[in-house]
């Protein structure tokens, strides 16, 4: 008899490298697999047959840090990236929701230790965040934020990180701020999810218009399940085979039912089948 934690493993264990736009592979968030900031992620996402594993970075401990900066933590999430294949694929800087760069002077500290946990981490993108109280409201915020990150992209440059730029903005509003910032290691991070359900934009349209040297990855999410909601994950497929892109594409998805395991193959085995299928 096997358990049912065996069962799931074993029907997920095919990664989706094996289909798809050419290029893009697939990775989980480390909240999905309810692993956050813990080396056991990507334990889990290996299990699920991810290629990938975003690295949630933590919220400041007592003394002033991230949980990340932690040596010995660092060197356990390589250690174990090592032995089980899996790549860290970027990092999330998620104590912007506490302290927004459009307005905290504590939030641009926090994105220079991001970018330095980030290169120590291997993982090549950090991405930063702004939504609730810390969504971006008109061009003068736009502006703010991209006149700080000029001088955060110095230094993400010296160390080899492109920061991750995700909000609630159009794709030309984005482009906009990426502009501005002019700098290899400032790119757009693509949620299809909140362009389609937030924004209320055609994601894939919006992906062939910004192009490849635009983005540096994409989260993948709806409301309820993949491909039963708003977004056209066909067209967003396509849209991404079209230009050309490679690198990751993350699942931020939830768990409708309340069992996430079993939430998350049903989204994994949608997107399985549709790259399968398609490609």
């Amino acid at each position: 008899m096997i358990t049912r934690r065996e069962f799931v493993a074993g029907s997920m264990a095919a990664p989706l490298a094996a289909a798809g736009p050419k290029g893009l592979k697939i990775g989980v968030m480390d909240g999905v697999v309810r692993q956050s900031g813990k080396p056991q992620a990507l334990a889990q996402a290996k299990r699920f047959g991810f290629e990938g594993l975003q690295v949630t970075l933590g919220r400041a401990t007592p003394d002033g840090k991230l949980p990340l900066e932690d040596a010995a933590l660092q060197a356990a999430y390589l250690a174990e990236a090592a032995k089980l294949r899996v790549v860290i694929d970027a990092t999330y800087i998620d104590i912007l929701h506490v302290n927004c760069l459009k307005d905290d002077k504590l939030a641009p500290q926090w994105v220079l230790k991001g970018i330095d946990v980030t290169k120590k981490l291997k993982a090549g993108i950090l991405m930063t965040v702004f939504f609730g109280k810390c969504a971006l409201d008109g061009r003068r915020e736009i502006d703010y934020v991209a006149d700080v990150f000029k001088d955060l992209a110095k230094e993400a440059e010296k160390a080899g990180v492109i920061l991750g730029f995700e909000n609630l903005l159009t794709a030309e509003d984005s482009a906009r701020a990426m502009d501005r910032v002019a700098s290899r290691a400032f790119k757009i991070y693509y949620d299809a999810g909140n362009a389609t359900n937030m924004v209320g934009v055609d994601a894939a349209k919006e992906i062939r218009w910004l192009g490849r040297d635009r983005i540096c990855q994409f989260h993948f999410k709806d409301k309820g399940y993949l491909g039963e909601g708003k977004v056209n994950f066909p067209a967003v497929l396509e849209a991404i085979a079209g230009i050309g892109f490679e690198g990751y594409a993350n699942l931020e998805t939830g768990a409708p039912s309340g069992d996430w395991e079993s939430d998350l193959k049903r989204n994994f085995d949608y997107l399985r089948g549709l790259m399968w299928s398609t490609y």
